[in-house]
């Protein structure tokens, strides 16, 4: 069910909720967390609620949605939307527009929204702040998500991140990563336990998931790293082996490739947006070793 409010006000929009849950027998309902999506604009909005609502079904939470929509008019107006049911996951979604004067005021408007005695996740899916946890919506949060991936320089997004950086903050780009690490982590560990000289990154110049995976490899390794553009793949170089995994832009298998051995075909699908979130809500703590990356970033030579 989606139910629209026009010109309406936090208390009539609660009230609504409430009658909602209780004609759909949701009274009981338990919530882990409430998450806040701050979307700069409207072409990921309904992508960022679809994520949400799938990540929800792992992570029952309410989701509040807090969107520009005439930031330039003279009077102050909310605007909401609730999704319950089929169209909101596990829980709930309110879905708030803020006009005019009200626009400047977002952490005002969502918090008489916020469940009591739950975290709170504030998610920035294209453009966010320079500093998150300074952001009016930040400081609300225990954990706050970034998505490199949809700045309007990608690079330079996943970079600032470390200026920004405070315990708590971590980027889509950096679970998009979870499974090549943990492939190359598992082949480091095989014989001949060599250390690694050296180490190659490369593929498209517009993916910040492969410069914080190269800023990683520069934080784990004592020889150089280098991020090119070209096919996707990384090569970790010792002295008598070479190991390259490798897989097409858009393909869902990778091949693992050791100099002496046979190839290995494994799995490696590009991650979509919803389970790069549903991980990050795994996780509610300080993630140092992402913050290590960044700082890894500096080592980084570029091709």
């Amino acid at each position: 069910m989606i139910l629209n409010l026009a010109d309406t006000t936090t208390n009539d929009i609660n009230k609504k909720i409430v009658e909602l849950r209780e004609e759909g027998g949701a009274v009981t309902m338990g919530r882990v967390l409430t998450l806040v999506i701050a979307p700069d604009s409207e072409a990921v909005l309904e992508e960022s609620i679809e994520a949400a609502n799938y990540a929800s079904r792992e992570h029952p939470c309410r989701i509040i949605v807090v969107a520009p929509a005439d930031p330039a008019a003279a009077d102050p107006r909310l605007d909401a939307q609730i999704r319950v049911g089929a169209d909101a996951g596990a829980g709930e979604v309110v879905v708030l527009r803020l006009s005019g004067p009200l626009a400047e005021h977002a952490s005002n408007v969502v918090i008489p929204f916020l469940l009591p005695d739950t975290p709170v996740v504030a998610w920035w899916p294209d453009e966010a702040p320079a500093v998150p946890a300074e952001d009016p919506l930040g400081k609300l949060a225990i954990r706050r998500i970034t998505d490199a991936s949809h700045g309007a320089d990608p690079l330079a997004a996943i970079k600032g991140r470390l200026d920004g950086y405070q315990a708590g903050d971590t980027d889509l780009s950096w679970s998009r990563i979870t499974y090549w690490r943990a492939l190359l982590a598992a082949a480091i560990d095989l014989a001949p336990h060599e250390p690694i000289r050296a180490a190659v990154v490369s593929g498209l110049a517009g993916e910040p998931a492969l410069d914080i995976l190269a800023g990683w490899l520069a934080t784990r390794i004592d020889g150089k790293v280098t991020r090119t553009t070209d096919d996707l793949k990384v090569e970790l170089i010792r002295d008598s082996e070479t190991i390259t995994l490798r897989r097409p832009q858009d393909g869902t298998t990778a091949t693992l490739q050791r100099t002496g051995h046979p190839d290995a075909l494994l799995p490696l699908a590009r991650r979509a947006t919803r389970d790069c979130l549903a991980e990050d809500l795994r996780r509610l703590d300080p993630d140092e070793i992402y913050h290590g990356a960044l700082q890894g970033l500096a080592q980084v030579e570029y091709e």
